[in-house]
């Protein structure tokens, strides 16, 4: 038998853990409430992200990234999931606004766009939703059309994280209306002519993360920013989703974890009847039914992820059960830990209240969970899941 520890992190992944949340400790948390009631970008924490090399990690060397691999990216955006939901869509919408030219993308485009966001110069978001185009993303009316040798682009996208602080943005586009799912995907940037940006929305949580209607107005950009083949979008962006929905359970887990740290400390300083609240057998069933469901949820994601780096078939499958145990983990867990903090933790004095918050778009952005429960069906149905 061998002495290898298994189902468990490797030393340079502990490693990594241990760097972004001594960071995050001393440089996003001190700041979560506040981004919370200002629904200012975390500036601060965006700076500290990038001066540690944690804004993008997943972006390989040879582009100037710190070519994590996908567990390490998890790790990242789970410790800053812990310390402030809003702060962890930094590097979570960067691997999905880059991924499509990781997976897709011409060697020229991945030169000319990977390395300004490694080195926290430029953010990447992705417009894939429209007001008419949800989880139904071939709905799309966004049109681009081919004049020489650019393309110019007319529509609206809606619910963009980041959009307006981002740089730049994977744009999908109806390039062939007669044919089925012809979509393409493009790279345009914020000082396009013709780009602009509606009003913030006025969310219930992750306050500080910008989420904004993209708006083209013909926007002529060069044929050479199409990221992969034409008429190929579609395929490019249901792809990059199987590995991203692994980066929202990983959210999801580290604000669930939040919570129940939280959720601890005051069961155990919180005394009533003369003895602290953790001595009483209600709320250990409570505390352990929340501990019990973030590890769940954490040892999933990680196999998710492990599956993500590989590349492996049942992806699909894992990326969606992570997604969606996870995200329904973290609303469970933060609406107990408001519970165990009873009226303190109804209130803005406490971060459970905010947690909670933040906890429900998990369950909603990157594909509903009934969507994800449709995608872990078929899986099933189609044979396609593996053994652990």
């Amino acid at each position: 038998m061998s002495d290898a520890p298994m189902y468990a992190l490797s030393e340079e992944h502990q490693e990594v853990r241990k760097a972004v949340r001594e960071l995050c400790d001393a440089k996003v948390a001190p700041y979560a409430g506040e981004v919370d009631e200002s629904g200012q970008f975390p500036q601060a924490s965006y700076d500290a992200l990038v001066a540690a090399d944690f804004a993008a990690p997943h972006i390989p060397e040879e582009y100037g990234g710190a070519g994590a691999d996908a567990l390490a990216t998890c790790l990242v955006i789970e410790e800053v999931a812990r310390a402030c939901a809003a702060s962890s869509l930094i590097p979570s919408v960067n691997k999905l606004g880059t991924l499509p030219l990781i997976l897709a993308g011409t060697e020229d485009l991945r030169r000319r766009y990977l390395p300004p966001v490694a080195a926290g110069e430029a953010m990447f978001s992705y417009c894939l939703s429209e007001p008419e185009a949800g989880s139904d993303a071939a709905a799309m009316r966004t049109r681009a059309v081919r004049d020489g040798d650019d393309y110019v682009l007319d529509g609206v996208k809606r619910w963009i994280t980041n959009a307006g602080v981002s740089r730049y943005y994977t744009v999908f586009a109806v390039t062939d209306p007669d044919r089925k799912a012809g979509i393409s995907a493009f790279v345009v940037e914020r000082d396009d002519e013709g780009v602009s940006f509606g009003a913030p929305e006025r969310k219930l949580g992750i306050k500080g993360s910008p989420t904004r209607e993209v708006y083209l107005d013909h926007v002529r950009i060069p044929a050479d920013r199409m990221v992969g083949e034409e008429h190929t979008g579609l395929a490019t962006a249901y792809r990059t989703l199987d590995h991203t929905r692994v980066t929202i359970a990983a959210q999801a887990v580290g604000i669930a974890q939040g919570a129940l740290d939280h959720a601890l400390s005051y069961a155990r300083e919180r005394r009533q009847f003369g003895r602290p609240i953790a001595d009483f057998q209600g709320l250990q069933f409570m505390l352990a039914d929340m501990g019990m469901r973030v590890e769940a949820a954490r040892q999933l994601t990680y196999a998710a992820a492990g599956r993500s780096e590989r590349g492996d078939a049942d992806l699909p499958f894992f990326g969606a059960a992570a997604k969606c145990f996870a995200s329904d983990t973290a609303m469970q867990v933060t609406t107990d830990a408001v519970q165990v903090l009873g009226g303190y933790g109804y209130t803005h004095d406490y971060p459970v209240e905010r947690m909670m918050r933040d906890a429900k778009i998990t369950q909603i952005y990157e594909g509903t969970n009934q969507v994800q429960r449709i995608v872990v069906a078929r899986q099933l149905l189609a044979g396609v899941q593996s053994e652990l």
